[in-house]
């Protein structure tokens, strides 16, 4: 399933106008996109493809990390030509090419990074390994409301669940993180347990709009711990405990039954109000320690529309300001890597390099990139 996003009737990259091509290939997604980076003013998305892996890994439940290299092998090139195609450019165009570095699955990584480094070299160009997390953070720039530095960032996306402090790109100041599962995994492993199909977060979310948020009494884990940190493991064994009291565990007739989706739709909508409560809480009680008046929710949880709507009406009573990448900019994506390198160029904080430094970093802290 490939998706192709660009903008119509792009005018020619003026002189001082330079080009960022990023590759996304992290886990399951291969991303690749071109974002203009002007003299002055914000970068801006030329085009961008992105290739989703979820119907190859949903007969596994679950990512295949050997599977997930070799489809990113597939699909990189072709996916660099056609967004090149869509934007009216070719690749002796580009000036920096930016490439996913880590943290994620380390063959995976290897691939976009082999890609990247092969264009550096047989283009004569520099290139930038970029954060991950990095990327999501910074990508509600490319949204049509920006932010403004300073915010507080609500960064969920797979297995992180973090917020911190962004006083401007590389200034990063962490103010809690999951001690164990984050949201994304909470959803995506009720889910599961639930016999949901992959990926279960979206699953579960919408089988939720079926059912009644108070239906069952789920723990809040850490919302009056006195920090920031999370915890989301014990809402699951939770999920799992009242799937083992109504004889469902493992049971996937009984699971897959129509005289059970009720009983799975509350469930789903009493473990996703857990999620989304102790998220916002949180979150208020980040702006509150800070002081700051402006929030950044970004990564793939932050698609979750229950997590948006209730935001936006608890910061609005707040006289708080609310900022989201665009929809299709949630997921994994190249357009957010490119993003990510052309404001660190802007800023003077890349080091951009003709070297081609052919490692990854699987594990990566945010405040060491």
């Amino acid at each position: 399933m490939s998706v192709v996003t660009h903008i119509p009737g792009e005018p020619a990259a003026p002189l001082a106008e330079r080009l960022v091509l990023g590759i996304e290939s992290s886990c399951d997604e291969t991303g690749v996109a071109l974002v203009a980076l002007p003299a002055q003013g914000p970068a801006r998305l030329l085009s961008h493809a992105l290739h989703s892996q979820i119907d190859m890994h949903q007969a596994y439940g679950g990512v295949v990390p050997e599977l997930a290299s070799r489809d990113h092998i597939r699909r990189v090139v072709p996916l660099a030509r056609q967004v090149l195609a869509e934007a009216g450019r070719a690749l002796p165009d580009v000036d920096l090419i930016a490439y996913t570095r880590g943290p994620g699955l380390a063959g995976a990584l290897l691939v976009g990074a082999g890609v990247a480094c092969a264009l550096g070299v047989a283009l004569d160009k520099p290139l930038l390994g970029v954060h991950h997390l990095e990327g999501h953070l910074l990508s509600p720039f490319l949204s049509a409301d920006p932010p403004e530095f300073p915010f507080v960032a609500l960064l969920v996306s797979g297995g992180h669940t973090q917020l911190m402090r962004v006083d401007g790109v590389g200034c990063y100041e962490m103010l809690g993180e999951t001690v164990d599962d984050a949201a994304g995994e909470a959803f995506d492993k009720s889910a599961k347990l639930m016999g949901l199909p992959y990926p279960g977060g979206p699953h579960l979310s919408k089988l939720a709009t079926e059912g009644r948020a108070d239906a069952f009494e789920l723990p809040r884990p850490m919302l009056h711990s006195g920090n920031l940190d999370f915890s989301f493991a014990g809402l699951k064994t939770a999920v799992r405990t009242h799937l083992v009291r109504q004889n469902l565990l493992d049971d996937t007739a009984a699971l897959a039954a129509a005289e059970t989706r009720p009983l799975l739709a509350d469930l789903a909508a009493s473990a996703q109000a857990a999620i989304v409560e102790v998220l916002v809480k949180k979150s208020l009680a980040a702006l509150k320690a800070t002081g700051l008046k402006r929030v950044v929710v970004a990564g793939g949880v932050g698609a979750n529309r229950l997590l948006r709507e209730q935001l936006d009406q608890a910061c609005a009573r707040r006289g708080v300001r609310v900022h989201y990448p665009e929809m299709h900019l949630c997921t994994d994506n190249g357009a957010m890597i490119a993003l990510a390198a052309a404001m660190r160029l802007q800023t003077g904080l890349a080091q951009p390099t003709r070297e081609p430094v052919f490692d990854v970093k699987p594990r990566w802290d945010l405040s060491a990139a």
